[in-house]
């Protein structure tokens, strides 16, 4: 049975857009079928030391609530990153997350660190799966906060912190999940992002695992 892994990323918060806005978080959620029904079984969190800017910008500890002493400890991308590769098993997997662009950043973050794209596979962009599914202009994407709007389901927690986001994000997969068709793919054989760069900025959470067990008790 494959695995469900609803991520989401956080960034460096940076005016210029030539540079490329460093990862300092990343959270996760994973999701396997039990007896025939979908449940949130686990949680992954790590905040990633900057790779690039090591100082972090003045707009973000106020917008994500990352400080500057918490990403100093943190383990470096391509740590981090093995961490997360690690979490999210051997077993077949299906990537998912809001929109495309921590697609982007995960491929040039691994292309900066000369980092294999291989594990970068089955990637799933839920936003355009929920706007298909509710509107007919699929230009105009819905938001996560709408799309929980639209679903009757509240945000539980706060905008703008990975696991909380990607949390939010697993609820509302849950949702349509009887309703989508994932797609297979692998980044190391898409030639569409050689050259593309793509930016983003976003934030996170102090202490994600104080919510795991309400995380998953609501999930099931």
């Amino acid at each position: 049975m494959p695995t469900y892994i609803i991520f989401d990323l956080e960034f460096m918060v940076v005016r210029k857009h030539q540079h490329l806005a460093d990862i300092i978080e990343i959270g996760a959620i994973k999701m396997t079928e039990q007896e025939g029904t979908l449940v949130m079984t686990d949680v992954f969190h790590s905040y990633v030391k900057p790779s690039r800017q090591y100082k972090l910008t003045p707009e973000t500890t106020p917008f994500t609530g990352i400080t500057q002493d918490q990403v100093d400890q943190a383990p470096s991308f391509p740590e981090a990153l093995k961490a997360f590769q690690e979490w999210i098993g051997e077993a077949p997997y299906y990537l998912c997350a809001w929109g495309m662009d921590d697609k982007y950043q995960f491929i040039q973050h691994c292309r900066y660190h000369q980092i294999s794209l291989d594990w970068l596979q089955n990637y799933n962009d839920l936003q355009l799966a929920f706007t298909r599914l509710h509107q007919s202009d699929h230009r105009q994407r819905i938001g996560l906060k709408r799309a929980l709007d639209l679903l009757q389901l509240p945000f539980i927690g706060e905008p703008h912190r990975a696991t909380d986001d990607a949390y939010n994000t697993a609820k509302v997969f849950l949702s349509i999940f009887p309703n989508i068709q994932l797609v297979t793919n692998n980044a190391a054989e898409d030639q569409l992002y050689v050259s593309e760069m793509v930016y983003s900025t976003g934030s996170e959470e102090n202490h994600p695992f104080s919510k795991l067990a309400a995380m998953l008790g609501m999930a099931q």
